[in-house]
Protein backbone atom coordinates (compact mmCIF):
# COMPACT_ATOMS: atom_id res chain seq x y z
CA UNK A 1 0.00 0.00 0.00
CA UNK A 2 2.05 3.23 -0.53
CA UNK A 3 2.26 6.06 1.35
CA UNK A 4 0.19 9.23 -0.18
CA UNK A 5 1.75 11.66 2.07
CA UNK A 6 5.26 10.45 0.39
CA UNK A 7 4.51 11.48 -2.81
CA UNK A 8 4.48 15.32 -4.48
CA UNK A 9 1.26 16.71 -4.81
CA UNK A 10 -0.33 16.51 -8.58
CA UNK A 11 0.34 20.35 -9.19
CA UNK A 12 3.72 20.88 -8.42
CA UNK A 13 6.34 20.11 -10.35
CA UNK A 14 8.72 17.00 -9.39
CA UNK A 15 11.84 18.70 -9.79
CA UNK A 16 10.89 20.44 -6.47
CA UNK A 17 10.70 17.55 -4.09
CA UNK A 18 13.38 14.75 -3.54
CA UNK A 19 12.13 11.29 -5.00
CA UNK A 20 13.73 9.26 -2.29
CA UNK A 21 11.41 11.10 0.75
CA UNK A 22 9.08 13.11 -1.38
CA UNK A 23 10.12 16.12 1.03
CA UNK A 24 10.26 19.25 -0.76
CA UNK A 25 13.70 20.43 -1.93
CA UNK A 26 15.45 23.72 -0.89
CA UNK A 27 15.33 26.15 -3.88
CA UNK A 28 18.11 25.91 -6.05
CA UNK A 29 20.17 29.54 -6.73
CA UNK A 30 20.51 30.18 -10.72
CA UNK A 31 23.79 28.27 -12.17
CA UNK A 32 26.63 31.13 -13.04
CA UNK A 33 29.89 29.84 -14.36
CA UNK A 34 33.25 30.52 -13.35
CA UNK A 35 33.55 34.40 -14.28
CA UNK A 36 29.94 34.66 -15.39
CA UNK A 37 29.59 38.12 -13.90
CA UNK A 38 32.88 39.79 -14.75
CA UNK A 39 32.13 42.38 -17.22
CA UNK A 40 34.62 41.86 -19.95
CA UNK A 41 35.63 43.84 -22.70
CA UNK A 42 34.56 42.52 -26.03
CA UNK A 43 37.90 43.89 -28.23
CA UNK A 44 40.28 41.37 -25.80
CA UNK A 45 37.54 39.14 -23.29
CA UNK A 46 39.38 40.36 -20.45
CA UNK A 47 38.01 41.34 -17.28
CA UNK A 48 37.84 45.31 -17.96
CA UNK A 49 39.60 46.44 -15.08
CA UNK A 50 42.77 45.26 -16.87
CA UNK A 51 41.98 45.10 -20.69
CA UNK A 52 44.38 44.38 -23.13
CA UNK A 53 43.34 46.07 -25.98
CA UNK A 54 45.75 49.12 -25.27
CA UNK A 55 48.92 46.84 -25.60
CA UNK A 56 47.75 44.85 -29.13
CA UNK A 57 50.90 45.91 -31.17
CA UNK A 58 50.82 44.22 -34.84
CA UNK A 59 54.07 42.85 -35.85
CA UNK A 60 55.04 41.14 -39.49
CA UNK A 61 56.17 37.72 -39.84
CA UNK A 62 57.79 35.77 -42.94
CA UNK A 63 56.21 32.36 -41.48
CA UNK A 64 52.80 31.82 -39.87
CA UNK A 65 50.95 29.90 -37.59
CA UNK A 66 47.75 27.81 -38.27
CA UNK A 67 46.47 26.86 -35.35
CA UNK A 68 44.25 23.84 -35.16
CA UNK A 69 42.05 24.43 -31.67
CA UNK A 70 40.19 21.50 -29.65
CA UNK A 71 36.52 22.49 -29.90
CA UNK A 72 36.83 23.02 -25.45
CA UNK A 73 39.62 25.34 -26.25
CA UNK A 74 37.29 28.03 -27.98
CA UNK A 75 35.26 28.53 -24.53
CA UNK A 76 37.78 28.93 -22.24
CA UNK A 77 39.08 32.55 -22.08
CA UNK A 78 42.28 31.33 -20.50
CA UNK A 79 43.54 29.98 -24.34
CA UNK A 80 46.57 31.65 -25.56
CA UNK A 81 46.34 30.71 -29.17
CA UNK A 82 44.28 33.95 -29.53
CA UNK A 83 47.12 36.18 -28.84
CA UNK A 84 48.83 34.81 -31.75
CA UNK A 85 45.98 36.27 -33.68
CA UNK A 86 45.93 39.52 -31.83
CA UNK A 87 49.68 40.50 -33.00
CA UNK A 88 50.41 38.05 -36.51
CA UNK A 89 47.50 38.88 -38.49
CA UNK A 90 47.85 35.94 -41.03
CA UNK A 91 46.91 33.82 -38.12
CA UNK A 92 44.73 30.98 -39.11
CA UNK A 93 42.34 29.19 -36.65
CA UNK A 94 40.68 26.20 -37.41
CA UNK A 95 38.91 23.72 -35.16
CA UNK A 96 40.03 19.73 -35.15
CA UNK A 97 37.11 17.59 -36.15
CA UNK A 98 38.01 14.06 -35.35
CA UNK A 99 36.19 12.38 -38.63
CA UNK A 100 37.50 15.12 -41.13
CA UNK A 101 39.49 17.87 -41.61
CA UNK A 102 38.24 21.47 -42.08
CA UNK A 103 37.70 21.75 -45.86
CA UNK A 104 39.92 25.36 -45.81
CA UNK A 105 42.65 23.88 -43.69
CA UNK A 106 42.59 20.67 -46.59
CA UNK A 107 42.98 23.37 -49.31
CA UNK A 108 45.59 25.04 -47.73
CA UNK A 109 47.73 22.10 -46.99
CA UNK A 110 47.54 21.31 -50.66
CA UNK A 111 48.62 24.81 -51.44
CA UNK A 112 52.61 24.55 -52.89
CA UNK A 113 52.80 28.28 -51.65
CA UNK A 114 52.93 27.23 -47.82
CA UNK A 115 55.32 24.58 -46.41
CA UNK A 116 53.71 23.25 -43.44
CA UNK A 117 55.15 21.57 -40.09
CA UNK A 118 53.48 20.10 -37.63
CA UNK A 119 54.61 20.75 -33.99
CA UNK A 120 55.01 17.55 -32.00
CA UNK A 121 57.60 15.84 -29.55
CA UNK A 122 59.65 13.74 -31.45
CA UNK A 123 59.32 11.07 -28.60
CA UNK A 124 58.04 7.88 -30.43
CA UNK A 125 59.64 5.78 -33.03
CA UNK A 126 56.60 5.36 -35.67
CA UNK A 127 57.27 9.01 -37.14
CA UNK A 128 60.94 9.20 -36.68
CA UNK A 129 61.39 9.28 -40.60
CA UNK A 130 58.95 12.61 -40.40
CA UNK A 131 61.23 14.47 -37.99
CA UNK A 132 63.14 17.45 -39.08
CA UNK A 133 64.49 19.99 -37.41
CA UNK A 134 64.33 23.98 -37.11
CA UNK A 135 66.62 24.11 -40.18
CA UNK A 136 64.20 22.52 -42.61
CA UNK A 137 62.09 25.87 -41.98
CA UNK A 138 65.38 28.25 -43.17
CA UNK A 139 65.52 25.99 -45.86
CA UNK A 140 62.02 26.27 -47.20
CA UNK A 141 62.62 30.10 -46.74
CA UNK A 142 65.35 30.05 -49.39
CA UNK A 143 62.74 28.04 -52.13
CA UNK A 144 60.33 31.13 -51.90
CA UNK A 145 57.68 29.14 -49.60
CA UNK A 146 56.40 30.49 -46.42
CA UNK A 147 57.19 27.86 -43.27
CA UNK A 148 53.93 27.24 -41.43
CA UNK A 149 53.72 25.88 -37.74
CA UNK A 150 50.84 24.06 -37.40
CA UNK A 151 50.30 24.07 -33.53
CA UNK A 152 48.03 21.81 -32.03
CA UNK A 153 45.83 24.06 -29.60
CA UNK A 154 44.77 22.09 -26.74
CA UNK A 155 45.75 20.23 -23.66
CA UNK A 156 48.68 17.53 -23.92
CA UNK A 157 45.92 15.01 -23.89
CA UNK A 158 44.36 16.58 -26.18
CA UNK A 159 47.03 17.08 -28.16
CA UNK A 160 48.06 13.82 -28.61
CA UNK A 161 45.20 12.57 -29.25
CA UNK A 162 44.63 15.30 -32.15
CA UNK A 163 48.28 13.97 -33.80
CA UNK A 164 47.16 10.34 -33.77
CA UNK A 165 43.65 10.87 -34.97
CA UNK A 166 44.51 13.54 -37.62
CA UNK A 167 45.42 11.34 -40.94
CA UNK A 168 45.42 14.76 -42.84
CA UNK A 169 48.53 15.84 -40.92
CA UNK A 170 50.17 11.98 -41.25
CA UNK A 171 51.81 13.66 -44.65
CA UNK A 172 53.47 16.87 -42.60
CA UNK A 173 57.25 16.86 -41.24
CA UNK A 174 57.38 16.52 -37.29
CA UNK A 175 59.36 19.81 -35.88
CA UNK A 176 59.67 19.43 -32.35
CA UNK A 177 60.30 22.39 -30.63
CA UNK A 178 63.77 22.55 -28.94
CA UNK A 179 64.53 24.93 -26.16
CA UNK A 180 65.30 26.13 -23.05
CA UNK A 181 62.72 27.82 -21.90
CA UNK A 182 60.13 26.99 -19.26
CA UNK A 183 56.82 28.12 -19.16
CA UNK A 184 55.66 31.51 -17.20
CA UNK A 185 52.40 30.88 -17.79
CA UNK A 186 50.14 31.44 -14.51
CA UNK A 187 46.49 30.86 -15.49
CA UNK A 188 46.89 26.93 -15.64
CA UNK A 189 49.26 24.64 -13.63
CA UNK A 190 51.51 22.51 -16.11
CA UNK A 191 52.48 19.10 -15.52
CA UNK A 192 55.96 20.03 -15.50
CA UNK A 193 57.69 23.57 -16.75
CA UNK A 194 58.70 22.70 -20.00
CA UNK A 195 55.26 22.52 -20.83
CA UNK A 196 54.87 25.52 -22.95
CA UNK A 197 51.05 27.12 -23.53
CA UNK A 198 50.61 27.51 -27.31
CA UNK A 199 51.76 31.34 -27.14
CA UNK A 200 54.95 30.40 -26.01
CA UNK A 201 55.42 27.51 -28.25
CA UNK A 202 54.83 30.09 -31.22
CA UNK A 203 57.06 32.63 -29.81
CA UNK A 204 59.96 30.34 -29.68
CA UNK A 205 59.41 28.64 -32.92
CA UNK A 206 59.31 32.72 -34.70
CA UNK A 207 62.18 33.17 -32.54
CA UNK A 208 64.48 30.15 -33.91
CA UNK A 209 63.13 30.84 -37.53
CA UNK A 210 64.51 34.32 -37.96
CA UNK A 211 61.40 36.07 -37.44
CA UNK A 212 62.73 37.99 -33.84
CA UNK A 213 60.71 40.83 -34.21
CA UNK A 214 57.25 39.01 -33.92
CA UNK A 215 58.62 36.87 -31.36
CA UNK A 216 59.68 39.86 -28.93
CA UNK A 217 56.14 41.02 -29.34
CA UNK A 218 54.13 38.37 -29.04
CA UNK A 219 56.70 37.69 -26.22
CA UNK A 220 55.38 41.34 -24.73
CA UNK A 221 52.18 40.71 -25.22
CA UNK A 222 51.93 37.04 -23.74
CA UNK A 223 53.38 38.72 -20.74
CA UNK A 224 50.98 41.24 -20.34
CA UNK A 225 48.15 38.70 -20.80
CA UNK A 226 49.60 36.71 -18.27
CA UNK A 227 49.82 39.48 -15.71
CA UNK A 228 46.45 40.92 -16.44
CA UNK A 229 44.50 37.59 -15.97
CA UNK A 230 46.30 36.85 -13.06
CA UNK A 231 45.24 40.11 -11.38
CA UNK A 232 42.01 40.31 -12.28
CA UNK A 233 41.32 37.03 -11.10
CA UNK A 234 41.95 38.82 -7.50
CA UNK A 235 39.83 42.16 -8.35
CA UNK A 236 43.39 44.12 -8.80
CA UNK A 237 43.99 46.74 -11.01
CA UNK A 238 47.65 47.24 -12.31
CA UNK A 239 48.60 50.30 -11.50
CA UNK A 240 51.54 50.93 -12.78
CA UNK A 241 52.50 49.93 -16.50
CA UNK A 242 54.85 47.05 -16.58
CA UNK A 243 58.39 47.11 -18.38
CA UNK A 244 55.88 44.72 -21.06
CA UNK A 245 53.23 47.06 -21.46
CA UNK A 246 55.71 50.09 -21.75
CA UNK A 247 57.72 48.29 -24.55
CA UNK A 248 54.17 47.78 -26.42
CA UNK A 249 53.07 51.44 -26.02
CA UNK A 250 56.23 52.12 -26.87
CA UNK A 251 56.03 50.15 -30.27
CA UNK A 252 52.21 51.54 -30.86
CA UNK A 253 53.56 55.11 -30.52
Amino acid sequence: MSDATSQPPESSSLTDYDPATGHPRPPRREFKARGSFVTRCEGCNLPELNCLCPYQVKADSTAQVWLLTHSIEHYKPTNTGRLIGDVLTQTKVFTWYRTAPDDELAALLEDPRYAPFVIFPDDQPDYADRVVDINAVHAVKQQARIPVFVILDGTWRQARRMFRKSPYLDALPVLPLRTERETRYRLRKPASKSHLCTAEVAIELLRQSGDENAADVLDDYFDVFNDSYAESRYYRKIAQPTAAMQRLLVRKG
